[in-house]
């Protein structure tokens, strides 16, 4: 069967649809349509190290200088591959459970790749044969790229963190191998937690899509900050000091007013997913908002085709374009510590900024998913109620990442959003 990407490359369970005869032909088709160095970077998951080493057999096989990063951050690959000169591939399922993993193509620069040369490695990966092989040489690690990366990190954002105390929650991910030491170097009191791999506990109840622990100890220690980020560290959730997750709308709504502030923007790309109130916060302010379907590759081609410099996703992706090539949990987490040096405690700023619609998020196994019901209970919601169609918005979507549907419902009313999410949960789930 022809292998095909998704949103973030390919992705599936280990051994299984990512196996090492696919990350094999990776390699050698990577190592085909390129004509650069490849620098190759791996989470934390028990399947990574050998996948990845079965990608540098391929790369190696191509005829291709492959360089082994170790564990990296997604953003740090594409850094270290701007830095070089070079291209990547990072080996990571991001914010899935362990048991699954992935393989991402950064094109030259780190950047994410265009659909023309995606389109030429899936035929190059398709027309591939396997290793012929089980086991694949080790290969040394590049010691020096982590500490390049942090340093660049640090050149990014010189300012002095020292009145803050900040938490982190680094996923026991690929930011579990930098994130402390980064942060200390700022000046800033730091706590981490869950930065003890153990190649089954990435994501497991911890990082962007579990805070739960981040808030309670952000409270708890009296902190000004929390910081969480997922498996290979390319998105973040902040946590202000009273405990409220603030995502990726709080975030692009006070770096978008912060830079429109001073010159600096020409205008920001969000997604279908973003929340209806930033859109109203935003242009009532003067900026221009482009919206593009989710995906950060989505959101970095609309910001190289009108060369803007911002944009953001709601679940954590931040891209500022003219500091890196992809967004950057770690760099995006300096940028907010930052502005509450700046600006003062996140609560205060986000509240004063701009106000959330009510909306909500329900993800439906794929093979669950019936569309008649779910828009049966939409329409009916409107009806009984008599919602004007400005006042209501549904999209329904199958991730790009994971086999599911995921249904989001937003609404000036909270009480529709509540009555038409509850409908929905007792249908699909009981």
């Amino acid at each position: 069967m022809a292998v095909h990407f998704g949103t973030d490359g390919i992705r599936g369970r280990a051994y299984e649809e990512i196996s090492l005869d696919l990350a094999y032909r990776l390699g050698r088709a990577v190592g085909t349509v390129f004509s650069v160095p490849i620098y190759v970077g791996y989470d934390t998951r028990e399947s990574s190290p050998p996948l990845s080493l079965a990608v540098l057999a391929g790369l190696a096989d191509s005829g291709a200088q492959g360089y082994n990063l170790g564990v990296f951050t997604t953003p740090g690959v594409a850094v270290i591959a701007q830095r070089r000169g070079g291209a990547g591939i990072v080996v990571s399922a991001s914010h899935n459970p362990y048991h699954d993993n992935g393989l991402k193509v950064l094109g030259v620069g780190g950047a994410k790749l265009d659909f023309a040369t995606e389109a030429a490695v899936e035929a190059v990966l398709n027309a591939t044969p396997g290793p012929g092989r089980a086991t694949f040489d080790d290969v040394s690690i590049d010691v020096d790229a982590e500490h390049e990366y942090a340093e660049h990190l640090r050149r990014l954002v010189p300012g002095d963190l020292s009145g803050l105390h900040l938490v982190l929650d680094c996923a026991n991910g690929a930011a579990s191998h930098v994130a402390h030491e980064l942060f200390e170097r700022t000046g800033a009191r730091v706590t981490t937690l869950h930065d003890t791999p153990n190649g089954t506990n990435i994501n497991l109840e911890c990082g962007s899509t579990h805070p739960e622990d981040l808030r309670r100890a952000v409270v708890a220690l009296g902190a000004d900050l929390g910081l969480a980020f997922d498996g290979d560290a390319d998105r973040l959730i902040a946590v202000d000091a009273q405990g409220n997750l603030r995502n990726g709308d709080d975030l692009a709504v006070l770096f978008s007013l912060d830079a429109h502030a001073r010159g600096e923007l020409a205008g920001v790309v969000v997604t279908v997913m973003s929340n209806l109130g930033l859109h109203r916060a935003l242009t009532s302010r003067g900026v221009e908002i482009i919206e593009t379907d989710v995906g950060d590759r989505n959101i970095l081609a609309a910001l190289e085709e009108r060369s803007w410099n911002f944009g953001a996703e709601q679940s954590g992706h931040l891209i500022f374009r003219h500091l890196s090539p992809t967004g950057d949990g770690l760099l995006t987490g300096m940028l907010v510590a930052d502005m509450v040096v700046r600006f003062g405690p996140l609560a205060e700023q986000c509240d004063a900024a701009w106000q959330r619609v009510p909306q909500d998020l329900i993800n439906i196994a794929a093979g669950d998913y019936d569309d008649v019901v779910v828009r049966a209970i939409f329409e009916e919601e409107c009806r009984v109620r008599n919602v004007e169609s400005d006042d209501v918005r549904l999209l329904i979507r199958p991730s790009g990442t994971e086999p599911l549907v995921r249904v989001m419902i937003e609404a000036l009313d909270d009480s529709f959003v509540v009555s038409f999410s509850t409908r929905v949960r007792t249908h699909f789930f009981g």
